[in-house]
């Protein structure tokens, strides 16, 4: 591995497509400090960041004087957007496999990362600006996720006609209540009480501090340097609507959770069936069974096997080309969803997204 360059570690470095220069490897104290460099992209997840992210850890991992590791995100704008879709979009029109194989070295990392904070070095995560999609998991899964006033957490997937996945449905079906459920067909963005709050974060720190933070962290732990950072989180909005939430998504199908919404009184409600009725129809139907069936398995491995059969699944499916077409590559925002309707999606159409790879693809393993 590398050292740092001149400035490395900070952030605003300039941007590039190459992997050692997307992703900053440093180690500062007993620190090791990632920072993602892809600021004109968010810092969006290429299959080269992911893989020279798991090649950071590993080696790491076996560094007894790297004790804590920092991930971070340069630029004003946000920790990580997400993975490339638009790659992902050309590669499901091609009828290719690369979008499996990012995927596959993707969810490693993302167990690779809860390995780690449930082992004894800790995984700090700073979640400032938009945090979404591949951002949460590479975030949410460590042991310390830190929040900031800027924060702007999702799982975005119906929106494009995809799914939520990098343990997403993992974390989504072990937030309180019903409130993963709403997030994950809604896939609106929330903030820092509110991440707290369903589990996707654990402490509130001002973003004008992170850099004070950081600096502080390459002499210290984590656990003796947080306390002195971290505050209350401004209020938030789920924990004022949760009766509304937990009895309208605990419904059995997602035209119940809809119907549920737009009888209830709140114009909150009301305004969160409008937007889920403009997602995938397949989609919102898929990602209800994916929630539901993961909430029955234990671990977050078993979880992302789950994850992986259904974006490979995916990959052949009009709605996922069609919907990032709509949001990223036209930006027209209607997206023309096949079908249409809730009602034309059968349940046997769901239950094809769960069954075993075969073919092109072949089953997650994880070490």
């Amino acid at each position: 591995m590398r050292g740092p360059r001149t400035g490395e570690s900070k952030v605003g470095v300039v941007n590039t497509e190459h992997a050692d220069d997307a992703v900053l490897l440093s180690t500062e104290g007993h620190t090791g400090r990632i920072v993602l460099n892809r600021p004109r992209a968010i810092n969006a997840l290429t299959h080269p960041m992911v893989l020279r992210m798991t090649q950071a850890l590993a080696a790491w991992e076996r560094d007894p004087a790297v004790t804590q590791v920092l991930v971070s995100g340069a630029g004003e704008r946000g920790l990580c957007a997400g993975g490339d879709i638009r790659a992902i979009h050309d590669d499901a029109r091609a009828g290719g496999t690369a979008s499996a194989g990012f995927w596959r070295d993707e969810y490693r990392l993302n167990a690779r990362i809860a390995r780690l904070a449930r082992g004894p070095m800790p995984y700090v995560a700073l979640m400032d600006g938009i945090v979404m999609g591949g951002g949460v998991g590479i975030s949410a899964h460590g042991s310390v996720r830190i929040v900031t006033e800027r924060s702007r957490v999702a799982m975005p997937e119906t929106g494009i006609g995809f799914v939520p996945d990098i343990g997403g449905t993992y974390l989504l079906s072990r937030a309180p209540g019903e409130l993963g459920t709403h997030l994950a067909l809604i896939g609106t963005a929330v903030g820092a009480a509110d991440a707290i709050l369903c589990g996707l974060a654990d402490h509130f720190v001002p973003s004008g501090r992170l850099p004070e933070l950081a600096a502080e962290l390459a002499g210290a732990a984590v656990a003796d340097v947080l306390p002195r950072y971290a505050l209350p989180a401004p209020d938030g909005e789920l924990a004022g609507r949760r009766a509304w939430i937990d009895h309208c998504y605990a419904a059995g199908t997602v035209e119940e959770i809809v119907d549920r919404l737009l009888a209830h009184g709140d114009p909150a409600a009301k305004e969160a069936a409008e937007t889920i009725l403009a997602k995938s129809p397949t989609a919102l139907k898929i990602t209800l069974a994916a929630v539901r069936r993961a909430r029955e398995l234990p671990t977050l491995e078993q979880v992302l096997v789950q994850e992986y059969r259904v974006s490979c699944h995916c990959l052949s499916s009009p709605d996922l080309v069609e919907g990032v077409r709509a949001q990223v590559v036209d930006k027209d925002r209607t997206p023309r969803w096949s079908p249409a309707a809730l009602g034309a999606v059968t349940d046997a159409e769901v239950e094809r997204y769960f069954e075993p790879l075969g073919g092109r693809f072949h089953e997650l393993t994880l070490d």
